[in-house]
């Protein structure tokens, strides 16, 4: 929720600078390359608050995504451990008999 209010402020910041470059009479692409430059600014300077906001969001999103994907079951616990006794037990007979 956090990303759409930062998103929605942005888009009001763009928009508020459209209005005023357009008030000062400009128009073409210099009225969107103003509004793009003044919006930027305008955000990076009052928008502290809801970017920080924004970002921890993210990260504790991420992280949650991170930890559900590298959570093990009893499935996964015991394939692992079947390939692991496969490994052992050809290491072994590696051992026993050394080729060459």
């Amino acid at each position: 929720m956090p990303l759409v209010l930062y998103t929605l402020w942005r888009i009001l910041i763009f928009v508020g600078a459209l209005g005023l470059g357009y008030l000062l009479s400009m128009r073409s692409w210099l009225l969107v390359l103003f509004a793009l430059v003044v919006a930027f600014a305008v955000s990076y300077l009052a928008l502290r608050r809801p970017r920080d906001a924004a970002a921890a969001w993210l990260a504790e999103r991420a992280e949650r995504r991170q930890g559900a994907r590298t959570g093990h079951d009893a499935d996964t616990d015991f394939e692992d451990s079947v390939v692991d006794r496969e490994n052992v037990d050809r290491e072994n007979v590696d051992r026993d008999n050394p080729a060459g």
